[in-house]
């Protein structure tokens, strides 16, 4: 069986608010000196296949880890690597920060035609920075096989898969055949691993397979517009929210008098609303 999982990185959205940037004019988070960090629901969707590889899998089971970044998506493969993914493929991404998802899914389904047969696609519900989450989809399309999204849980049974997926009123469980693609949610049961550190060392020194747009079959001037960051749809503004507060002192010399201000105060407010 081969499963591929496919990886994005982002900037950690665990940075301070007080350090993030917006380059408007780009309509891009500026880095500066934050890490990037590989989106979490991507690791709960390779948590989930390593499962699914342990407890399902053959000596045949094969699962592969798949990105469309920079250089810089490296990082993310290694650590793929180390939590015992068996091979790794970067598709360099040379043209906009942000591609949008129509071109990110057309790269991935590329990728993916060119590594091989494929039995299950795994990618994260949405992404931690622009949180769209319809890559998986666009994706399936592309592949031209089902999807399932916020998919919870999945157990083999013969030949078929059974799928366990949110919704709104509930769980639903459905029975698939592969090859397919499916949208992985965050439980409690899918926390990623902590790599052991003989294992990140052992990482360092396995090859990673890089790929152009150009080797993955794109041509010439789709790989431009993907480049461009893809016509699907358009960023027009990107800016951080601001809000205005005015913050008033009541006067008085004892604190009865300041309480009394205080809520002369709330009335005239309240009565001007």
């Amino acid at each position: 069986m081969n499963i591929i999982v496919c990886l994005k990185q982002i900037l950690d959205p665990e940075i301070p608010a007080r350090e993030f940037r917006v380059d408007a004019e780009k309509c891009e988070a500026v880095r500066g000196n934050s890490n990037l960090v590989t989106n979490i629901f991507c690791e709960n969707a390779l948590e989930t296949a390593l499962q699914f590889k342990e407890k399902f899998g053959g000596p045949g089971t094969k699962l592969t880890a798949l990105i469309f970044a920079p250089e810089s998506g490296e990082d993310s493969l290694r650590k793929a690597l180390a939590m015992k993914a068996d091979a790794a493929v970067l598709v360099t991404n040379d043209g906009a920060a942000n591609p949008d998802p129509l071109a990110v899914a057309q790269v991935l389904a590329a990728a993916i035609r060119k590594v091989g047969e494929f039995d299950l696609v795994m990618v994260g519900r949405e992404s931690g920075d622009w949180g769209v989450g319809q890559t998986g989809g666009l994706l399936a399309e592309e592949l031209g096989v089902p999807c399932i999204s916020f998919v919870d849980q999945i157990e083999k049974t013969g030949d078929a898969l059974t799928i366990k997926r949110q919704t709104d009123n509930g769980w639903e469980r459905l029975e698939a055949k592969t090859p397919l693609v499916v949208t992985i949610t965050n439980n409690d049961q899918n926390v990623p691993r902590i790599p052991k550190t003989r294992d990140i060392m052992m990482s360092a020194r396995q090859p990673i397979t890089k790929w152009t747009l150009e080797e993955v079959g794109v041509n010439q001037d789709w790989a431009a517009e993907i480049r461009a960051g893809g016509s699907y749809y358009e960023i027009v503004e990107l800016a951080i929210p601001v809000k205005d507060v005015n913050c008033e002192f009541v006067s008085g010399d004892t604190l009865d008098q300041k309480v009394e201000q205080l809520a002369q105060r709330i009335i005239e407010v309240t009565r001007a609303l």
